[in-house]
This record gives C-alpha cells, sequence and structure tokens, in this order.
C-alpha cells in the first residue's frame, strides 16, 4: 500500500512530466500526452483539467485527425508567473522581467559603481529590482521568483558569492537580502552558468547532448552541458577556462597568478597590450586616453595595424584555450558569446584558426562554433532562467528547501 507522502510525490512527478511536455511540445493534445507518457488517458484528463482551472495552461484551436473527432490541443499559459532576472556586472545591474516562456516583458539596465562593501551594491539591486517590477505592470502576486547571475564562484545552494575578482567580493550573502526583501525565492548562479542554461532551453545547445557556452569581454568564462545535463563540479566551480594557464609566467591575471587564458584574451588584455605598444612608441592611431575595446575595433576598421595585431593575438590565446576544452570535453557545439563578440572576424578568424590547429587530431573536424552575438538583455534573460528551471525541474531533483511548483 502507498503511503501518502508517496502519492503526492507520484502526483507532483506526473503534473510536472506532463507540465514540461505540454511547455516543450505543445501545442499538443490529450491523446499524444497519454501515448508518450504512457499515463492512462483518464489520469491525464484529470491532470489537465486541473491545470486547466489553475490557469496553468489553455486550449486552443482543434488539431489534426485523421478519422474521428479533432482533439483539442494545450498549450502552457505563459502568462500565469512572472519571473525576473538580474545581471550584475562591475559597473552595471540589469533586469529583465520575463514571463514562463522566457519572453522578455521588460528590460532595464542601470549604470553603477562599486563601493568598498557590498552593501550598497545589494541595495542598488533592490532597487532595480523593483524599479523592472514597477515599469513592466506585471501582478505582483503572480512573481515567483528572481535569479541573479554574476561572475565568480558561486554556492548557489546557498546564495552566496565565493569569490568574485571583478567586483572584489568574498563570501558575500547575495540571495538572502533579496529573498527577506521581497519574500519570493531566489536563486544565485555564475552569469555563465545562467546564459548556459538559456541557450539549454531555448538557444543554439536545445536539444545538443554535449555543448560549451564561452563567454569573452571582460573576463572568460565557460559553461558545460555533458549528456545533457549541466555540470558544475564539486564546488560549483566548473568551467573557470579564464583562469587555465596557458603561458607560464605571463601577464599578471586579476586573480593574483600569471598566465593565466583571461590575462591574454580578454577585452581588457587588448587594452592592455595597446597600452604597452604605445610605451614603447609602436605606431597607432589610438591614444592611451580613454581606450576601450569600442575605440579599438573602430581603429581596426581603419587599417590600424596594431589594433589589428592586438584582437589577432587575443583570437589566438582564445583558440588555444577553446581547443584545449575541445580535447577535454569533446562536445559537438561551442557558443562564444559576451560583450567581446563584437569584435568580429578580427578576433574570432585567429581563434578558429588556433583552435583548428591544436585540437586533437579529428575533434574540431564536425565541431559547430556559434558566435553569439547578444547584450545584456541576454544574460538577465539567462538569469530568468533559473527560476524558470527551478519551477518546472523533476521533483526527485528538487531540494526540499528550495522546491518551487506553479501551485500545483
Amino acid at each position: 500500500m502507498l503511503r501518502t507522502g508517496n502519492r503526492d510525490l507520484i502526483r507532483r512527478i506526473n503534473q510536472n512530466l506532463l507540465l514540461n511536455l505540454i511547455r516543450t511540445q505543445g501545442p499538443i493534445s490529450r491523446a499524444e500526452l497519454s501515448k508518450q507518457t504512457r499515463l492512462s488517458p483518464a489520469t491525464v484528463t484529470y491532470i489537465t483539467q486541473a491545470l486547466l482551472e489553475r490557469g496553468l495552461i489553455h486550449e486552443m484551436g482543434a488539431g489534426y485527425s485523421s478519422g474521428g473527432r479533432r482533439p483539442v490541443l494545450l498549450r502552457l499559459e505563459p502568462k500565469a508567473g512572472f519571473v525576473v532576472g538580474v545581471k550584475l556586472a562591475a559597473d552595471s545591474i540589469t533586469a529583465a522581467v520575463t514571463d514562463l516562456d522566457a519572453t522578455v516583458l521588460h528590460y532595464l539596465e542601470i549604470s553603477h559603481t562599486l563601493a568598498d562593501t557590498p552593501t550598497p551594491t545589494l541595495r542598488a539591486l533592490i532597487r532595480t529590482i523593483e524599479r523592472a517590477l514597477k515599469e513592466s505592470r506585471v501582478d505582483r502576486a503572480k512573481v515567483l521568483g528572481i535569479g541573479v547571475g554574476m561572475g565568480g564562484i558561486v554556492n548557489k545552494d546557498e546564495g552566496v558569492c565565493r569569490f568574485s575578482p571583478i567586483l572584489h567580493w568574498r563570501d558575500v550573502q547575495v540571495a538572502a537580502p533579496l529573498r527577506e526583501h521581497f519574500e519570493i525565492p531566489v536563486f544565485l548562479d555564475n552569469d555563465v552558468n545562467t546564459l548556459t542554461l538559456a541557450e539549454n532551453w531555448f538557444g543554439h545547445g536545445k536539444d545538443v547532448e554535449h555543448f560549451v557556452v564561452i563567454t569573452v569581454g571582460r573576463g572568460i568564462g565557460m559553461g558545460i552541458v555533458t549528456n545533457g545535463q549541466f555540470y558544475r563540479g564539486a564546488m560549483g566551480g566548473a568551467g573557470e577556462i579564464g583562469h587555465l594557464t596557458v603561458q607560464p609566467g605571463g601577464a599578471q591575471c586579476d586573480c593574483g597568478k600569471q598566465g593565466c587564458l583571461e590575462a591574454l584574451a580578454s577585452d581588457p588584455a587588448v587594452v592592455r597590450s595597446i597600452r604597452e605598444s604605445i610605451h614603447e612608441g609602436r605606431k597607432t592611431e589610438l591614444s592611451e586616453r580613454n581606450l576601450d575595446l569600442e575605440r579599438i575595433i573602430k581603429a581596426t576598421e581603419r587599417g590600424d595595424a596594431l589594433a589589428r595585431r592586438a584582437l589577432a593575438d587575443s583570437g589566438h590565446w582564445l583558440g588555444i584555450g577553446i581547443a584545449n576544452v575541445v580535447n577535454l570535453l569533446d562536445p559537438a557545439l561551442v557558443i562564444v558569446g559576451g560583450e567581446g563578440v563584437r569584435a568580429g572576424d578580427w578576433r574570432f578568424g585567429p581563434m578558429r584558426a588556433a583552435l583548428r590547429e591544436h585540437a586533437f587530431d579529428g575533434f574540431a573536424d564536425n565541431l559547430q562554433v556559434v558566435i553569439e552575438f547578444g547584450g545584456n538583455e541576454t544574460w538577465a534573460r539567462g538569469a530568468a532562467s533559473l527560476v524558470l528551471n527551478e519551477i518546472f525541474q523533476h521533483p526527485i531533483s528538487q531540494r526540499a528547501d528550495t522546491a518551487m511548483t506553479l501551485n500545483f
């Protein structure tokens, strides 16, 4: 005889199973749901009726029939709930309010200057989220959670930033203050992980069993999906490709070590390289004043040889770093994103060449490399996917203290 707890778990598993099928394959008929899940038609009818009454799904036009009555199709109701995704950077805070389809309903980006302590930044996070919710005009009672993505080593389960070399934070409680203020679940993760989660849900990585996302900008990071599962590592820090040593004794990195990929291939590395060349008296139209990647790209387009060389060098080192990843993980797909992608082929032509040169024999032959152009809105949408992932996660995979449901 089943215990009550077991019955409840089975009910939640079946509800989750049907809701996820409706989310990913809808519009879909009850008969097709029964066929794919092997649940009885009566069970499917009972559960879908409950989902309809709660407004989580809706019926739409009839589908094709090979004979007899045309089946009624079911689809997820995107406006049944809303989530907030936040991208925290060293100089800005970006917030996106999305529906359950991860469609961005409102987007807000503000400039922010880091203080000596995390407290002012956490207050700014709260103000930004409040403003985004107010301007979005969504029903606050339907806001299900908040996801925050940030650079560094993050303890996802505890909502703590263990170490962020960019923000200069160590052991900072990020989720707890937001949870206390908004009184809804708050989830924290490394920002590259959130972007990878978004790619897995609705991007280039959808239905791909083995892929990595590599971001280039202020830093260099990586998210990993293998065997269809997100890989975090023993301490949640898997994917710190930016701190692979590729040139022992090389340039100083923000992490305190030398020769890291990030110190050779990131946007600040390009700026530093040009600044050093200017000090050496090398010819360029660029000056040290207000030197940034945008000015370097424009100089490259006008034929500045020094700017072209600096971007090519960064791409070369990036290609070596990615080749190491390919040799280790053998992914089918590499997605390269982040602010640094706007450098285009000046950076990514040399990257592809170095990747082919240093990848193990045959590993790069069928490898798909996608350059993903997207701004901070994409990062915030990725952070929103943190919450959506928790909502639609299999009940057995959920921790008891963070489990979320759509009011089943």
